[in-house]
């Protein structure tokens, strides 16, 4: 019989799993703090009513080229935006503003209400500028923002008209496994959210171009994951692509994002299929 929480965790497979959290809290305080001296940044602007409906804004030098939006990971159960502010770095070196969100945690939202609330964010994040938009998300926050582009959005009109790609990294794509991890005291998830929240089991919109990004060395659930929603969505005539990238896990997947001439940051802003 399969160990479903075992086949998703992550951080007791990871060799000094526990340090990772500190480093990237420290990390990202220190990008923010300079930042914030450049007078680039913009702190906790709200997006809604909620306590955590706020996002953090990184301007780049002169006038951006667009708008990207990073979604945290965490189970949808843990984090917040300023554990993440150091992944902007990469983005912003490269012309790009970035906006990143916090949003209400479960238990006390259900993922369905995670996806409205990411989508009432980039609504607010796009009024912050003109341009494209581009989002990316880490683990739970691939899967959010691969749900900003099934058929059922809740983007408006004029925000996916801006909209050209979308990018998961290290995502969860398929919902139904997770019912059976320890973590779903905490998410709730059941049969019926599974089916109308799991992005593999949706169709996308028209002309959608996901690309589908994972450390070579992660749980092979991931690997599955990854590759299940750019085969299936593939197969629903979306444009997808599917990376593993080399000596990554999951923690570390992410920190080619600090790095403009990265991989995976020429592949979210759309300089690379």
């Amino acid at each position: 019989m399969i160990d479903w929480t075992d086949a998703y965790n992550n951080m007791g497979h990871i060799p000094g799993g526990p340090d990772y959290p500190p480093r990237w809290m420290a990390e990202a305080a220190a990008f923010r703090a300079a930042m914030l001296a450049a007078g680039r940044a913009e702190l906790d602007i709200p997006y809604g009513e909620k306590p955590r409906n706020r996002f953090d804004l990184f301007r780049p030098e002169g006038e951006p080229n667009g708008l990207l939006v990073f979604v945290h990971g965490g189970w949808w159960i843990a984090f917040e935006k300023s554990v993440w502010s150091h992944l902007a770095e990469g983005a912003v070196a490269a012309g790009w503003a970035v906006a990143m969100p916090s949003y209400t945690l479960a238990p006390d939202m259900r993922i369905a209400e995670i996806t409205r609330e990411i989508g009432q964010a980039i609504e607010a994040a796009a009024k912050h500028g003109v341009g494209p938009i581009r989002l990316a998300g880490h683990s739970a926050g691939g899967h959010l923002v691969t749900r900003m582009v099934c058929r059922d959005t809740p983007l408006s009109a004029a925000v996916l008209a801006r909209l050209s790609r979308v990018t998961s990294i290290s995502g969860l794509h398929d919902l139904r496994p997770l019912m059976k991890i320890a973590a779903n005291e905490k998410l709730r998830i059941d049969a019926a959210e599974a089916q109308t929240e799991s992005p593999a089991l949706l169709a996308p919109l028209p002309g959608t171009r996901v690309a589908c990004a994972v450390g070579a060395e992660e749980r092979p659930e991931f690997l599955r994951q990854n590759d299940l929603l750019a085969n299936i969505w593939f197969g629903l005539e979306a444009k997808t692509s599917s990376l593993h990238i080399e000596g990554c896990h999951h923690f570390n997947v992410v920190d080619g994002l600090r790095d403009r001439a990265s991989a995976l940051t020429r592949l979210m802003l759309g300089e690379t299929d």
